[in-house]
């Protein structure tokens, strides 16, 4: 089958340091030509160790790197035609921003005249022409990465390889940088491949999200269905915003099973695929915070196809656009509410008051 050349394939990919325990663990997976992934996973999980792995900084102990349909374990960076983006920028400070985006074509033997050519229509396509004859200590945070970015893609790799680019920002200039990352993505044409732990800025700008632990993918997928249908509780508690109950499956009835959990008579779950349980199995099930709505216990309520659980409002966040109220869901398992601004303020509720946690039954996923 034809691929694209930044189609990116991972058989089996193993790594051990010094004999010992394997870092990545057998990593199967396929990133097309021109995708926009995301490593996502706590530090320690192997993404950097991939990252370094395709960007031929490491070989791996077993299975093989493609690129574009080639096997490129053994090949240097070069030859690879992937560029790598620093989480320190390492811009030389001597030099300035239109010779640091042309070093790599110096070190080629390309003209100066030619370079700084090509240098100059990089900083147009990252909107940094003005900046050209500043150094790097004259350059803002901002400023510093569109650089570094331009210096990496000015060699025009087919693969271009960032290692946790945003971390060193604030919070505001990560957001505007997400969206600088996204759009230059686009223009560029290219795959790029972004290491990072945040699990905002993974679902923010990924066409396709891979959640890491211990050295294997535990799920990929479009942002939208890591975040709304995780796999396992690992991905579902990661990923965030997600309330996760433990019980043991009570009755199996047609394409739904009951689950009793501590807090609760029964939750009525859709099966999934995938998933086989029996009677009396420990399951996990998840519902989202935004699905849950919280009502008064002399309510009217509908019956047919709604959850509800009787509980105690613990503690309410403001958080800006909704408020985040936490309910007493027994045991140690967090139970939380996202409830829109207007709808909370409109009929508030207090630390201590009594309400029904309900949800639309079929909104609830059993998790493997």
């Amino acid at each position: 089958m034809d691929v694209g050349p930044g189609h990116i394939k991972l058989a089996g990919v193993c790594k051990s340091f010094d004999g010992q325990i394997n870092v990545v663990d057998g990593v199967n997976l396929k990133i097309p030509d021109g995708a926009y992934c995301c490593l996502l996973g706590p530090s320690g999980c192997g993404k950097t160790t991939i990252l370094r792995m395709i960007a031929g900084h490491e070989d791996p102990t077993a299975g093989e790197i493609l690129i574009g349909g080639e096997n490129v374990v053994g090949l240097a960076p070069v030859a690879r035609r992937t560029a790598m983006m620093f989480q320190s920028y390492a811009l030389f400070p001597h030099l300035s921003v239109r010779d640091n985006i042309a070093f790599a074509l110096r070190v080629r033997g390309m003209s100066k005249a030619d370079r700084y050519a090509a240098a100059d229509a990089m900083m147009a396509k990252v909107r940094i022409s003005e900046l050209a004859d500043r150094l790097p200590a004259q350059l803002s945070g901002g400023q510093q990465q569109r650089v570094a970015l331009a210096r990496a893609a000015i060699t025009e790799p087919r693969v271009l390889l960032l290692d946790e680019p945003l971390s060193a920002l604030d919070e505001h200039l990560r957001v505007q940088m997400r969206q600088e990352l996204r759009h230059m993505q686009r223009d560029l044409g290219i795959t790029f491949v972004h290491v990072t732990h945040t699990q905002l800025e993974a679902i923010a700008l990924a066409d396709l999200v891979v959640v890491m632990e211990n050295g294997r993918v535990c799920q990929a997928g479009s942002a939208r269905e890591v975040y709304a249908s995780p796999k396992n509780r690992y991905v579902a508690e990661f990923l965030g915003g997600q309330n996760i109950l433990s019980g043991r499956v009570q009755t199996i009835n047609g394409h739904h099973v009951v689950v009793a959990a501590p807090a609760t008579h029964g939750i009525k779950v859709p099966l999934a695929p995938g998933i086989h349980v029996g009677v009396g199995d420990a399951i996990a099930v998840a519902v989202r915070r935004d699905d849950i709505e919280l009502v008064r216990p002399d309510a009217p309520q509908a019956r047919d196809g709604v959850m509800s659980v009787k509980t105690q409002v613990r503690a309410i966040e403001y958080q800006g656009y909704f408020v985040k109220v936490m309910l007493d869901a027994g045991a140690d398992e967090d139970f939380v509410a996202y409830v829109s601004e207007r709808k909370f303020f409109g009929a508030p509720f207090d630390v201590g008051d009594v309400v029904l946690a309900t949800w639309p039954t079929d909104v609830a996923r059993l998790l493997g």
